[in-house]
């Protein structure tokens, strides 16, 4: 029966890899927040209240892939990632419209709330329509292919956004994104389609199906049993530190890279440089896991991470800081966060299956969007001041918020000695 079925395999992945290359504007924070600061608003030299639009959207994000996952599994990928474009446009429209020199409100509404919306919607429809069109031996490359989309982003929307506030403002710059990005994601969520039940790929080597009432491995679980697991909290907490790791760094990228002293120009730099790494660690990551296997990949990864963030603490903190080597480690933190985004769905699929794959992966997800905001804000009060057990001596600097950060790193890497597939077992059918 498969046979006669065409493969829509590359349109797909080409589709939901520009889906993501709209939806990375989240990616893009740590630009629009340094013009922010410019602006002379009343909330423009809180470094928590910049953060605030920001750490909202990633938690809206990541609750929004719960329900938007499950809908995709059960309606179609093309209606929920178009609904994901109209959010994603009336949230930066929201905002470039509502008054922002009394307070963050209009942007806590517009980019947190109904773009970090559109974006869950629009990321939940992107990769898992594409991982059933191909092998399972494939299913970490497909997914890195399908994600860099979201990390790479930021090499094009950081000047752009630079350009359009720099010479219209910022309020015609959040219209002009929230009108392309509708087009843009609302024109390619029609070429999503998932294959039809049963479905195998051609080069998908299968076992010969077990006599009905026979104890089979378990394969697919659904999410009430995936809850069941302890593999999903062990998963969960994986994904929170290296999620939380990456997302406080890029919140925060061109501020950081500026307060060193280096000029503006290479602080945007370092947001691409960021972006670069980010889409490249994707899909470096998971073509490693499909041949070397996720747990020793997320080690190395996790590893990479901790020591780049202690890396970029005591580089940002020198007197004269080489503008080159600051690029150079926020690309590399980009790569180690970069890699989570390809890694945790893949593992998600090897451990509970496809049949249920969208909620599955938009609950493991969640982490996500805890560890991003948890983290983020972490930062943001550390640098302010406000965490006032901490006394004074870390305030005005990111570096307790990195040194934790790296601790709970290496953490999750020996968590990665520990987790594997359950072992579940039922009866044929």
């Amino acid at each position: 029966m498969t046979e006669s079925v065409k493969n829509h395999g590359k349109q797909v992945v080409l589709a939901g890899l520009g889906i993501n290359l709209a939806l990375g504007v989240l990616y893009s924070w740590s630009v629009i927040s340094g013009e922010i600061a410019k602006a002379g608003w009343s909330w423009s030299e809180s470094a928590a209240d910049k953060a605030l639009p920001y750490s909202v959207a990633c938690f809206v994000f990541c609750l929004i892939m719960v329900p938007a996952g499950r809908m995709q599994d059960k309606l179609s990928p093309k209606i929920v990632a178009t609904i994901g474009g109209v959010l994603v446009g009336a949230g930066m429209i929201l905002a470039s419209v509502m008054d922002p020199t009394t307070s963050n409100l209009g942007y806590v509404l517009g980019f947190g709330v109904l773009a970090g919306a559109g974006i869950g919607f629009g990321y939940a429809s992107a990769t898992p329509p594409a991982v059933k069109w191909f092998s399972k031996a494939k299913t970490g490359m497909i997914a890195g292919i399908v994600v860099c989309g979201f990390g790479l982003a930021s090499v094009y929307i950081a000047p752009l956004s630079r350009h359009l506030a720099t010479t219209y403002g910022l309020s015609k710059m959040m219209m002009a994104l929230g009108i392309g990005f509708t087009v843009i994601v609302c024109g390619l969520a029609q070429l999503l389609k998932a294959p039809p039940a049963g479905y195998v790929p051609e080069d998908e080597v299968t076992a010969a199906p077990a006599k009905a009432g026979a104890v089979v491995k378990k394969e697919d679980f659904a999410p009430s049993e995936m809850l069941k697991t302890w593999q999903f909290y062990v998963i969960w907490f994986m994904y929170a530190c290296g999620a939380g790791a990456g997302l406080m760094v890029i919140s925060f990228c061109k501020g950081i890279v500026k307060s060193s002293g280096v000029a503006e120009g290479l602080a945007i730099a370092a947001v691409m440089g960021l972006a670069l790494g980010n889409g490249g660690g994707r899909v470096v990551a998971g073509m490693l896991s499909d041949k070397l296997g996720r747990n020793k990949t997320m080690l190395l990864f996790f590893l990479l991470q901790a020591g780049a963030l202690f890396a970029l603490s005591t580089a940002s903190g020198m007197e004269s800081p080489s503008g080159a080597l600051l690029i150079v480690l926020a690309s590399l933190v980009g790569a180690n966060y970069g890699a989570n985004l390809a890694l945790f769905p893949s593992i998600t699929k090897d451990f509970f299956g496809l049949k249920n794959f969208g909620m599955n992966y938009g609950l493991v997800f969640t982490s996500w969007g805890v560890g991003g905001l948890v983290m983020a804000m972490f930062a943001a009060k550390v640098k302010d001041g406000s965490i006032t057990w901490l006394g004074d001596q870390w305030a005005g600097s990111y570096d307790f918020a990195f040194y934790t950060s790296a601790v709970l790193l290496v953490l999750a890497g020996v968590l990665t000695f520990v987790v594997k597939a359950p072992s579940h077992t039922e009866e044929a059918a």
